[in-house]
């Protein structure tokens, strides 16, 4: 007989912004993820932690980024909060529920290793998974990714069957991991972890689903955020007081754009992206119903960071992004050589190519807010985030403005799995866990939760309550109210020093406690170290 603990599906996709999805305010068709959104709940004030290996550490872990080894990316940038691997101090989601009973897998992005080719004990096999395949490199071509890996096998000759499409791959395997589950163990309770490389770019994807969004876009970004918004406050997601931001000031009105009809392209491949994920997603969802288990499943959903608006490439040579960063070929699978770069003479989505969207279609999928993946600001860091657990939640449809962030999923997993966050694993000495569970919001908003934090590349963020303690590096604290403001609109800094000082306090006492650097210092270190930084750390 099996345990009563339910299942959890944690399903993870990649710089995807917050109004995206259909359920919330976008034009992408998503039925699958608004399924899960009418039958559970959907939260508006989460936050990720504004980039993607930092986010990836942080949801695993239920710690802060630095106190695990990823203060910024898999790259050596300093001392050892910026190790860029998985250290030892830390526990993952797999290795915490393995005393529980569960058996855990993995489909997808890893991302949180700096060892991309051999296994090492930050590689998922030797945290806690059963069962892995997935690429340990954060990017890459759809069609033929490095460093795809099975279990700790290099796996990159499966590329080379026919119709192979990585965010295809991701969903198949885990329907099987599902599946031999059912035919092995069907007494233990699961984790499946499902971590999509979509929508990051390359903008790859399937001719079928691109045409699905011809048109779709053509009204352009300008009209599309208003509209975006205005779909958000009818659901109940965004407050009508908060007002649009700016179009990003760098970019031009649709109607003065240049090349819209390659533009309107770029944003359809990109929606292209996310159907595909959604049409994977459906057929997982599909075993869990065929198993009997949908019901007695904890399926979480969420992105990584916000919107990104980095252009392809940027102060990066070819043979670097292929030898040196390891997140694109030469050349295709059948030897044509892949075409670099945002230039209106390519049409993107198919294997030769290697682009992404920009920052004007970014602002888009940020909507309401502003600023990007990187930065802490709400467009940075705020993500969707679904919960659907017909079993254990009982409401259907409702939205939650508690807000809360990465670690605390971990600490919600732990709850409802009825599991036991160590002080120790082995030898190992297990780092407190940083998160606050949100089970306490399933049946109605939670009272207010403790303080949150941020901090990335000196972008740093403090909300407690309504208030949000906000810098851009290398800039001035600003101070918002949520409540009134939560688009950051209205700077109180200067009427409120007290405040300010009050919680840049706070902030330099947990940035203390949790390992982080000042920005000045990580980047003084880089430089002695001879460390390049890459295109994408670029201040």
């Amino acid at each position: 007989m099996r345990s009563t603990r339910p299942n959890v599906l944690l399903i993870l996709n990649d710089d995807m912004g917050y109004s995206d999805i259909g359920c919330y305010g976008g034009e992408i068709e998503t039925p699958h993820l608004d399924r899960l959104a009418a039958g559970g709940l959907r939260f508006s004030q989460f936050y990720n932690t504004a980039r993607c290996s930092p986010s990836r550490a942080s949801l695993l872990t239920g710690l802060h980024p630095h106190q695990t080894g990823i203060g910024i990316l898999t790259y050596d940038s300093g001392p050892e909060g910026y190790a860029g691997n998985l250290n030892q101090r830390c526990a993952t989601i797999a290795e915490v529920l393995k005393p529980a009973g569960y058996r855990s897998y993995l489909s997808g992005k890893w991302h949180v290793s700096s060892n991309l080719v051999e296994p090492t004990d930050s590689w998922p096999m030797q945290r806690g998974f059963d069962d892995f395949f997935g690429t340990i490199i954060g990017a890459g071509s759809f069609y033929d990714p490095n460093t795809l890996t099975r279990r700790n096998q290099n796996a990159e000759h499966e590329a080379r069957a026919p119709g192979f499409f990585y965010t295809d791959a991701i969903s198949d395997e885990a329907v099987k991991f599902l599946r031999q589950h059912r035919d092995a163990h069907a007494d233990k309770p699961f984790f499946q972890y499902v971590a999509y490389t979509a929508p990051h770019w390359p903008l790859h994807a399937h001719p079928e689903d691109i045409a699905k969004y011809k048109g779709r876009f053509d009204a352009g970004w300008d009209q599309l955020r208003e509209q975006r918004l205005a779909r958000l406050v009818a659901s109940g997601i965004l407050d009508a007081q908060w007002q649009l931001t700016a179009r990003d000031p760098r970019q031009p009105p649709w109607t003065e754009a240049e090349h819209k009809a390659w533009l309107a392209n770029c944003m359809e491949v990109y929606a292209a992206q996310i159907d595909r994920m959604d049409q994977g997603i459906g057929r997982i969802l599909a075993a869990l119903q065929d198993m009997g288990q949908l019901d007695d499943t904890l399926v979480i959903f969420l992105s990584d960071n916000g919107a990104c608006a980095e252009d392809i490439p940027e102060g990066v040579t070819v043979d670097e992004l292929v030898s040196k960063l390891m997140i694109a070929r030469s050349h295709t699978r059948d030897g044509a050589v892949v075409r670099f770069g945002n230039t209106p003479d390519i049409a993107p989505g198919p294997e030769d190519t290697y682009q992404s969207y920009g920052q004007a279609w970014a602002n888009l999928s940020n909507t309401p807010f502003r600023l990007y993946k990187h930065w802490t600001h709400e467009g940075g860091i705020s993500t969707p985030l679904i919960f659907h657990w017909p079993a254990g939640i009982a409401q259907r449809g409702e939205v939650r403005h508690t807000p809360g962030y990465l670690p605390d999923i971990m600490a919600t997993i732990v709850e409802v799995a009825q599991a036991a966050y160590p002080e120790q694993l082995g030898e190992r000495d297990i780092l407190p866990l940083e998160g606050h569970s949100l089970a306490g919001a399933f049946a109605a908003d939670a009272p207010e939760r403790p303080p949150m934090f941020w901090e990335h590349e000196g972008n740093a963020a403090m909300r407690d309550g309504r208030w949000k303690l906000v810098r851009e590096y290398p800039k001035a604290w600003e101070l918002y109210d949520m409540q009134a403001d939560r688009t950051e609109l209205h700077d109180l800094a200067a009427q409120q020093p007290e405040r300010v000082a009050r919680m840049a306090g706070q902030y330099q006492a947990w940035a203390q406690r949790a390992g982080v650097l000042p920005r000045d210092q990580v980047l003084a270190l880089m430089r002695s170290q001879g460390v390049t930084q890459a295109f994408w750390e670029e201040e």
